[in-house]
């Protein structure tokens, strides 16, 4: 049976039912609009993005539904310093999208580094295999983010 008017075709839906939870036409309507998104979006800009297509759905239920996905691992949950939490999806349908992120202290701009060089990798493999050993603890991801000037703002 379709979920209303803003039912897609998303990959997420089986992975969703999964984890023992309904695929309801806001948590599809989020996920579509955090899947087309290029950069990373605050609640208060998924819900404008959604609300025309879903007219029901309020921005607490927003809220609730980025913690939910957020907490299932579905969403990553990010503050880059402005005060305002972002969201973008953990992965894509084809799997995971792992990068990193730079932060520009002075304009706020975030550019997503996946460029990742053979000494990076190993650094991170190494860093990841120590700690898990030290700590007794099962790495599954990480996020790693750094700060500065973006080009822009060091010319100034």
């Amino acid at each position: 049976m379709p979920i209303s008017n803003c039912q897609g075709d998303g990959w997420w839906q089986g992975k969703i039912q999964e984890c023992g939870y309904r695929l309801t036409a806001g948590r599809e309507a989020i996920l579509e609009v955090l899947s087309k998104s290029e950069g990373h979006l605050s609640a208060e800009e998924i819900y404008m993005k959604v609300h025309p297509r879903c007219p029901s759905i309020g921005l607490t239920s927003v809220y609730r539904t980025l913690e939910l996905l957020a907490g299932l691992g579905f969403v990553f949950k990010f503050d880059f310093g402005d005060k305002r939490a972002r969201y973008e999806l953990a992965e894509g349908p084809k799997g995971a999208n792992h990068h990193h992120h730079l932060i520009c202290t002075k304009c706020n701009r975030v550019i997503d580094y996946t460029d990742f060089i053979d000494e990076e990798i190993e650094l991170l493999n190494q860093t990841e295999k120590g700690l898990s050993q030290k700590y007794d603890f099962k790495i599954t991801n990480h996020l790693i983010q750094f700060y500065g000037l973006c080009n822009a703002c060091n010319e100034k």
